[in-house]
């Protein structure tokens, strides 16, 4: 069956990041709820990107974008013992918003959820971001997927570019190849039928 339209937006600037965050609030408090996907776990001082557990205290702490809301945090750390009980909890509507790192990337199925925001989106691969905007749309009501990002390539702003573009995965996958080029193995490249 046709899944609903995604609407995706590129969030530059902090005043569009402010508008997202009360969309998120908006969405929760229209009874719907939404994914806070992070590159990594814990803080790096290599990569300047933000990390599960930051965000999670960042958005929920006092004073926060999503301080008052039930607010979830999983990662690829905690046991699956832990994953299972967020899971349940999301998937039965106890938690509005789920914080977590790519472990939310296949095998998730909440249709209320509306609403996808992916930090540091452009740390990303065109495959994976199109994996995580699909945790949405998969209900009736209209969903959203934000992608907050300030690339530092060209490639990642063709990426970020290519998925505001579209939600086809064949013309993604074109847009992916012509990025990243067709490989190699082994050392050798690799050859299609027509080399």
């Amino acid at each position: 069956p046709g899944r609903t339209p995604i609407r995706t937006s590129w969030v530059k600037e902090d005043d569009d990041e402010l508008a997202m965050w009360q969309a998120v609030r908006d969405q929760v408090a229209a009874g719907r709820q939404a994914y806070v996907v992070c590159p990594l776990i814990e803080e790096s001082e290599k990569l300047e990107v933000r990390s599960a557990q930051e965000t999670f205290d960042e958005l929920t702490h006092a004073g926060g974008e999503l301080a008052g809301l039930g607010v979830g945090l999983l990662h690829g750390r905690v046991t699956p013992a832990e994953k299972e009980q967020t899971m349940g909890l999301f998937r039965s509507g106890a938690l509005d918003v789920l914080v977590a790192t790519t472990v939310i990337e296949v095998g998730v199925d909440v249709p209320n959820a509306t609403v996808m925001v992916i930090l540091d989106a452009d740390r990303f691969g065109i495959a994976q971001l199109h994996q995580l905007r699909g945790r949405v749309g998969r209900g009736a009501a209209a969903s959203s997927c934000y992608l907050v990002g300030r690339p530092t390539t060209p490639d990642g702003e063709h990426r970020l570019e290519a998925m505001v573009r579209t939600t086809d995965g064949f013309e993604l996958a074109e847009v992916d190849l012509q990025l990243r080029g067709e490989g190699t193995i082994m050392g050798e490249r690799q050859k299609g039928r027509n080399d």
